[in-house]
This record gives structure tokens, C-alpha cells and sequence, in this order.
């Protein structure tokens, strides 16, 4: 069985045609020679997905939920190593989806992106121990002024008022709003992914 990304991509990309997907992120990344490193990881060691949203619409929930259901149930995919990930509109929905279901994922990986950190805080019960135990990888250009870098800190901050340990916010000094660029260019992410594995039955994620 295999890792799998489950990339959600940004406003910019809704619509019809899904080639627009491959214009940023895993998608394009995967469509390198094999002579560049990350290309390669993608090629070799995880399914990607990468749904398109329609236009003028957001990131569904339940829409989601079901595809990575589907692709599961058709695929050899890992329930243990999925791995969601987004930028800016997709960086809202992979905060949205992974704070409301983090016994779904192994990690989340939210870029430029923000969310409603009362959903984190208001957590109960086992979906609590499991957020709490979620690897979270996110990042921000300090310089954003579509989605400004305080809608990333104050999702780390309900994070880890609920207790979560493992989780981090690189901001880049320079950067605007593309801050996807260099993280989804450097083969340390994803080498960081494959290392991330769930324990079904207890939502906790560790290395394997």
C-alpha cells in the first residue's frame, strides 16, 4: 500500500479544466524530468490526488471526505499515510478538513491559508486526542497581503492551546502571497511525509 497527498489547490485553478490543477504544488511537481529530486519522490513513492473545485465555489467538506473514500477503496492506498495538503483557498479547506477530521490524516500541510480556530478549541473526546497528536506543517509569507500571516498563527495557536506538540509555522520574510513555492520545491518535505504514519485504531501519528 501507498502514501497518498491529497492536494487542494487554489481559487485561481476552479473551473473545468483540469489541467489547471498541475500549475502549482505536488501536481506540477510530479511532472518533472527524473533527474530533479522531488519529481522523482512523487513519481516513485506516493499516489497524488488532486480534485478540482468548481468554479465560484469552495473547498467541500463531504466532497472531499468521499473522494479520498473512493480512491481509497479503488487504489492501494494507505489508510495510515494520507497526507493532505493545500494552498491558499486549499490551504483554508486543508485546515477546514483536517482540524474537523484529523483521525483521517497523518499530517496536514496548510499554505498560505487560514481557518475558524474555534472549531480546533472546541474539540472534544476521542477527535481531540487525535488532533492533538496531528503533525502539522504550515506556512506563510510574512509579506501576504491576500491572506495576511495572522490567519496561519492563530490556527497554530488553537493547536496548541488544545495541546498539540507537533507543529510548526515557517514563515518566509520575503515572500507575498507565494509562499507555496519553495516548501513544495524541497525534497526535506517530502521526505518529512513518508515518515509520518497514523495508528488507525488511536487517530496518534509517528514515524514508522
Amino acid at each position: 500500500r501507498w502514501p497518498m497527498i491529497l492536494f487542494l489547490h487554489g481559487a485561481g485553478e476552479r473551473g473545468n479544466d483540469p489541467w489547471l490543477v498541475a500549475k502549482h504544488g505536488p501536481p506540477a511537481r510530479v511532472q518533472g524530468e527524473r533527474t530533479d529530486a522531488v519529481a522523482r519522490v512523487l513519481q516513485d513513492e506516493f499516489i497524488i490526488v488532486s480534485p478540482q473545485c468548481p468554479t465560484e465555489q469552495w473547498w467541500d467538506a463531504a466532497a472531499v471526505l468521499a473522494l479520498l473514500d473512493d480512491v481509497s477503496a479503488r487504489l492501494r492506498v494507505d489508510p495510515a499515510r494520507v497526507i493532505l495538503t493545500g494552498l491558499s483557498m486549499g490551504g483554508y479547506g486543508t485546515w477546514d478538513i483536517g482540524v474537523r477530521w484529523p483521525e483521517r490524516f497523518a499530517a496536514l500541510v496548510p499554505i498560505c491559508g487560514g481557518g475558524t480556530d474555534g472549531v480546533a478549541r472546541s474539540t472534544a473526546g476521542e477527535r481531540r486526542a487525535a488532533l492533538r497528536a496531528l503533525p502539522v506543517r504550515a506556512f506563510h509569507g510574512a509579506r501576504d497581503r491576500v491572506v495576511v500571516l495572522a490567519e496561519s498563527e492563530r490556527m497554530i495557536a488553537a493547536l496548541r492551546a488544545v495541546g498539540a506538540v507537533d507543529v510548526t509555522l515557517t514563515v518566509d520574510p520575503e515572500a507575498e502571497h507565494d509562499s507555496w513555492s519553495k516548501p513544495y520545491a524541497d525534497p526535506a518535505l517530502y521526505a518529512w511525509m513518508l515518515e509520518r504514519r497514523r495508528t488507525v485504531a488511536t487517530g496518534e501519528s509517528r514515524a514508522p
